[in-house]
């Protein structure tokens, strides 16, 4: 049973914030569901009054909101690091799509509370969107990737946000065992899709005759990969 909190001095407001935005994230890990976080069970796991935590957050949905934010700053650390892990800006993008999408799935009620329906405060889909159109544009700049960076931005991310929105939404799907593998072909898929299609023309050639440029296409680049790879 929580015990009741000391009142705080004058100036001591940001402090109690923090309390109460720590007590609400343990209910949060504990319960796995935002619907824990009312404002009575968050003041008593503080030791505080519920007038208290009306005195920071206005209502439910902002204390929640506030709550999911604390762990943005570590999604932004992620894309960094993956950024930074090698010189190649394609295998870099790639690195952030999956750090992006383990992120989400280590934090599925973060995720789902600032991605999953509309944002009623800071926003996070913003900070996403600057992230990914760096990575994006340093693609840009050495060619493997052609286009506008924020259009192209949002349909790679369009493709890894539907993959980790399912993990979560729908958990009982018969999902294979190896989740890494999944999220890397999805990557893979996106992103190699994208460096294709924004060198195709519109109008395709029936389906059988791309089989065949495909094919010797990826055989070319499978040949030269392999070549390259004894020197």
């Amino acid at each position: 049973m929580a015990t009741r909190r000391i009142r705080a001095r004058r100036g001591d407001g940001a402090l109690l914030r923090d309390e109460i935005l720590c007590a609400a994230e343990q209910l949060l890990v504990e319960t796995g569901t935002e619907d824990a976080l009312t404002l009575r069970a968050v003041a008593g796991r503080a030791g505080v009054s519920t007038p208290s935590v009306y005195l920071h957050f206005a209502d439910k949905e902002a204390l929640v909101e506030a709550v999911c934010l604390r762990v943005w700053d570590e999604l932004g650390a992620l894309f960094a690091e993956a950024a930074a892990s090698c010189d190649d800006p394609f295998l870099a993008l790639g690195r952030c799509g999956r750090a992006y999408a383990r992120f989400a799935l280590d934090h599925p009620v973060q995720y789902r509370v600032l991605m999953m329906r509309p944002s009623t405060g800071e926003d996070a889909a913003a900070a996403c969107l600057r992230h990914m159109v760096g990575a994006v544009a340093a693609c840009v700049e050495t060619g493997v990737l052609r286009g506008e960076p924020e259009k192209l931005a949002l349909a790679l991310w369009s493709a890894v946000h539907g993959c980790v929105s399912l993990f979560i939404a729908q958990p009982s799907f018969p999902w294979p065992d190896d989740r890494e593998a999944l999220i890397d072909t999805v990557v893979r898929a996106a992103g190699f899709g994208g460096a294709m299609y924004s060198r195709l023309p519109r109008d395709l050639p029936p389906s059988a005759e791309l089989a065949e440029e495909l094919d010797e296409f990826g055989a070319r680049v499978t040949t030269r990969t392999r070549a390259r790879a004894k020197r």
